[in-house]
Formats: C-alpha cells, structure tokens, sequence
C-alpha cells in the first residue's frame, strides 16, 4: 500500500480507501472477526481524532486497515479506545 506521505494527496475517498486495504488485507493472515472489526470502525468512527473520515490522527493509518489486524491497538496516546 502506498504511504499517504508519498501519494499527491493524504485525502482519499472511502472508496479509495476500502480498494486499497481490500488489496493489502490479501497479505494478512492475523485479522480480526468481523464483529471486532466492526466495532473498532464503530470506535474510530466517533472519534474526535478521525481524520478526512479514513484516517487516524495518531498514528496515520487507514483505520480501515489498522482496524482488521489483530496484532494492532488504537494509538491514542491517553488509552487506546478498543480495549474500553
């Protein structure tokens, strides 16, 4: 997946978004249940720190990406918000 800092603009569509972590989550074989992933979206998604609605504002990821792997925790740095 190509790095947000490295592509022409950090704004991506949700549709661009899920293509690109479609894609990447072929590689991946540690992910989540879709009932976690869910409700991590769920979290992410109320969360002040969501950027361009995509992306974390701690860490840069694709949430929808971060969100999936099982070895990932949220990165806020005042406690990650899944574990809650």
């Amino acid at each position: 997946m190509t790095c947000k800092g490295c592509s022409a603009t950090v704004r991506h569509s949700k549709e661009e978004v899920q293509a690109l972590v479609e894609g990447q989550l072929m590689f991946e074989v540690n992910v989540v249940s879709d009932q976690v992933y869910s409700e991590r979206l769920a979290i992410c998604a109320s969360c002040p720190h969501l950027q361009y609605e995509t992306t974390c504002g701690f860490c840069g990821c694709f949430v929808a990406f971060r969100a999936k792997l099982s070895n990932k925790r949220c990165p806020d740095p005042k406690g990650a918000r899944w574990d809650k």
